[in-house]
Parts: structure tokens; C-alpha cells; sequence
């Protein structure tokens, strides 16, 4: 389930940035402002959802999706194909989040 979560996030995040992006280099109009300011407030809410004591560790933990989320939006969003060290440090950054997440914390 924390896995859902965190692509959710990261997806709102990625989104939320993109829009940023658009607007201040691409040339869009400013009301592409409106829905990424919201698409980073969902992700900031869905990370409050990750079932976590410490909000450290579940930043550290949603990194390495995000990293694979970016490598996904360049691919699918921006239509550049990632490269092999693109998906070898998205690999690295998931098995990292995955030390983080599997272990069981009391």
C-alpha cells in the first residue's frame, strides 16, 4: 500500500512541478500555475499518509520513487527515452527506498 502512496505523490509532485516548469520555460500561460500549485498540495497530503512515525524516514523512503517517477514522466510525458545510467540510478534509488521500507519498525 505504501508503494500506491507513494506514486500517487510522486505523480503530483512530478505533475505539480511540471506545470512550474511549463510556465517558466516553455513559454505557458500563467493559469498552468493554477492546477500545479494543487497537484503539490495532494502530493504534500498524500505523503502525511505513509505509514510512518518519523516524516524523515518516509521522505527518505518516497525519494527513490520519485526518482523512478521522474525517469517514468521523462519517458512517457517529455518523450525522451531514458538511457542505461538513467535506469541504473533509478534502480539503485529504488533498492535504496526498499532498505528503508521493508524492515519492521516498532
Amino acid at each position: 500500500m505504501v508503494y500506491v502512496i507513494y506514486a500517487a505523490a510522486a505523480l503530483g509532485e512530478i505533475a505539480g512541478c511540471f506545470a512550474f516548469w511549463a510556465w517558466a520555460r516553455l513559454d505557458k500561460p500563467a493559469w498552468w500555475l493554477l492546477p500545479g500549485m494543487a497537484s503539490l498540495a495532494l502530493f504534500a497530503y498524500l505523503l502525511t499518509l505513509a505509514p510512518s512515525a518519523a516524516a524523515g524516514r518516509a521522505y527518505a523512503a518516497y525519494g527513490g520513487i520519485y526518482i523512478a517517477g521522474s525517469i517514468l514522466w521523462l519517458w512517457l510525458a517529455e518523450g525522451q527515452r531514458p538511457d542505461r545510467w538513467d535506469l541504473i540510478g533509478m534502480a539503485v534509488c529504488l533498492a535504496g527506498s526498499a532498505i528503508i521500507l521493508l524492515p519492521q519498525r516498532g
